[in-house]
Order: structure tokens, then C-alpha cells, then sequence
């Protein structure tokens, strides 16, 4: 199938397009990319996954991967987050509890990238350099060989990858979600009673307690970090 994958790369592989790898973006005339509203639910919520993800750095790479496009396919990897099989296999994970691991359900493969990103950091923790740069790096090409490298491959593909997400996409999406937070209008407290103010309980009644929250927090998912080759879904 030809490729509709505009700029993406497909870890563990490497595709370039007439000797250049193509690139797209989101980006209107009139601003910074934005995030589509039908994934800013699904990608807010993947941003949580672990500490270093962001919305902007999910949005960007995704921009990278496939220009937002949920039917991409190089022919090596697949879907929104542009999955190799390989590593679908491993990684995919049912996001929307339909009861089925979708590559080309965002709904599933958003929240798979952003495991798999969190289990890269750790993969490449002791690897000297920025570590988004690194896991951006691995999620290309894989970990073994940024491992091997001692940092970001000498590899054209990867090395491009790396640099449009952190230079050219990355900081138009928090620009842009930078804007939609100020444009948010804060929700107002409640005001406090004025000193000296009579409390409305009345005498001898205890004021009521606060309601407790009906549902416990869920603890953190374990991230798996087995240091075997794990092939990327990007290249």
C-alpha cells in the first residue's frame, strides 16, 4: 500500500521518500498546529502516563508520525502512532474497552504511544544526552541501538525524526496549547464570608462534612522495562 504517512518514521525501520523524508504539519496561516478536538481527550488523558510527557510532545510526535492521518500506512507500520506489527504486538493495548487492541483505533493507539514512549525513557536513562531527545530516538529506530550509539544514532532518518519534533513541531503545539490555556476562563472560588459574619448552621448543629469522592484513585499501571530489543513503531 503506498504510504498516506505524511513525515512520519517507523521505529525499527527507516523510509525515506525519494531520498527525503516528507513532512507536514497542522500548522494553519494563521497560527501554531493545534491539537484536532476529537484526540484532545484521549491524548490529555495519555499525557498522564508518565512525568515526562506532555500534551504538546504526544500532539508533535504524532504530526511526525502520520500528520494525524488514522489510516497511514508505509507499508511498515500502521495507524495514527504508525506501529510497526512487531511492536503492536507488544505494546498494543485496549484503550477504549471495546474489547480489541485497534491499531488504527486512536482511541487505542495514542494511549499505547505514550506507554511505550514512558517505558523508552527508561530504556535509555543511562544514555548521556536529552532524554525526550533519546526516547524520540529509540521509538525511531529502537533502543538497542540508541543503546549502542551511546545516543542518537548516526542514522539521517533518526536524526531527522528527532530534530522536526523537537525543533519545529514541538514548540508550535505549546504554543498553541500555551494560547488555549489563557483563553480558558478560570473557574470562580466561592467568596469567603466577610469577618464577623454570622454562620448560617444553626446553634448546637454540626456544620456538614465535605462528600467523600465516590470512586478510590487507580494506582499507576507498572511500566515494563526488560532490557530486550524491543523494535520501534516509527521509521
Amino acid at each position: 500500500m503506498v504510504s498516506r504517512r505524511a513525515g512520519g518514521a517507523v521505529a525499527g525501520t527507516l523510509l525515506l521518500a525519494g531520498g527525503a523524508v516528507l513532512v507536514t504539519t497542522l500548522m494553519s496561516d494563521d497560527g501554531p498546529p493545534t491539537v484536532p478536538d476529537e484526540y484532545r481527550p484521549v491524548i490529555e488523558a495519555a499525557a498522564g502516563t508518565c512525568r515526562q510527557l506532555s500534551v504538546p510532545l504526544l500532539a508533535a510526535q504524532i504530526d511526525a508520525e502520520s500528520g494525524w492521518d488514522t489510516d497511514a500506512d508505509s507499508g511498515h507500520a500502521q495507524g495514527i502512532s504508525q506501529f510497526a506489527p512487531v511492536t503492536w504486538k507488544e505494546w498494543g493495548r485496549d484503550g477504549n474497552g471495546d474489547g480489541k487492541a485497534d491499531v488504527w483505533d486512536p482511541q487505542d493507539a495514542i494511549p499505547s504511544q505514550a506507554r511505550y514512549m514512558c517505558h523508552l525513557y527508561d530504556m535509555v536513562r543511562e544514555v548521556p544526552g536529552d532524554p525526550t531527545e533519546l526516547a524520540l530516538a529509540a521509538y525511531n529506530a529502537g533502543p538497542s541501538a540508541v543503546r549502542r550509539a551511546g545516543g542518537i544514532p548516526d542514522i539521517r532518518e533518526t536524526r531527522g525524526y528527532v530534530d522536526r519534533i523537537i525543533n519545529d513541531l514541538l514548540p508550535g503545539y505549546r504554543e498553541s496549547e500555551a494560547e488555549r490555556a489563557s483563553a480558558t476562563p478560570a473557574t470562580p472560588s466561592a467568596p469567603s464570608p466577610r469577618p464577623g459574619a454570622a454562620s448560617s448552621t444553626a446553634p448546637g448543629t454540626a456544620s456538614p462534612a465535605a462528600t467523600p469522592s465516590a470512586t478510590p484513585a487507580a494506582g499507576a499501571e507498572g511500566t515494563d522495562t526488560t532490557g530486550g530489543e524491543v523494535p520501534g513503531s516509527t521509521g
